[in-house]
């Protein structure tokens, strides 16, 4: 055996020791660094699930007051079209009792309640009454700076004076009979 070969012979024992001793220093590292990798992960697993607490909360702190906001416009929304509905059926009422009082005029009656106005009209006004017919139907008297108007646009505006609570509680009555969204009908 050559001289060489002796060494390398002799050297082989010293070889192996490196080689075990290297392969269990790498197997510790790759073992801490394992380690280390699952404790990052899990560190940074903790930091995540925090953040989106945080985010969630966050989140939903900033989205309050949009929300409220929507609901505050939502609300004021809805009440304006209760008020636009509230002014149409008022303003149908009104004219439909305009229509009706003015349309006396047409009836074969009409004689006898123009008779029985011009009476209660000169009474009204006093002595020495002047009488006369309104366009639009009914009477006006004047005696002596006192006017007393029996015409029939003034009784028809008379009549929804004297109902007005009638009206207003019909347009809250119609409101709490149409269904709310989302309720059964």
């Amino acid at each position: 055996m050559t001289l060489r070969a002796r060494q390398e012979a002799a050297l082989e024992p010293v070889r192996a020791d490196l080689l075990r001793r290297a392969e269990q220093d790498a197997a510790q590292v790759v073992a801490r660094a394992r380690d280390a990798a699952a404790a990052t992960i899990t560190r940074a697993q903790r930091e995540a699930d925090a953040a989106m607490a945080m985010a969630r909360a966050s989140g939903a702190a900033q989205a309050r007051p949009v929300a409220m906001a929507e609901l505050s416009r939502s609300r004021q929304a809805a009440r304006s079209v209760t008020l636009g509905a509230d002014v149409a059926i008022r303003g149908e009422i009104v004219r439909r009792i305009k229509d009706a009082v003015l349309g006396l005029r047409d009836e074969p009656d009409y004689p006898l309640l123009r008779r029985r106005l011009s009476a209660l009209a000169a009474r009204a006004a006093g002595p020495g009454a002047v009488v006369t017919e309104h366009p639009q139907g009914g009477v006006i008297a004047q005696a002596a700076g006192v006017t007393v108007d029996c015409s029939l646009p003034r009784l028809a505006d008379r009549a929804i004076v004297a109902i007005d609570g009638r009206i207003a509680a019909l347009c809250r009555s119609v409101h709490t009979a149409v269904p709310r969204p989302g309720s059964d009908p």
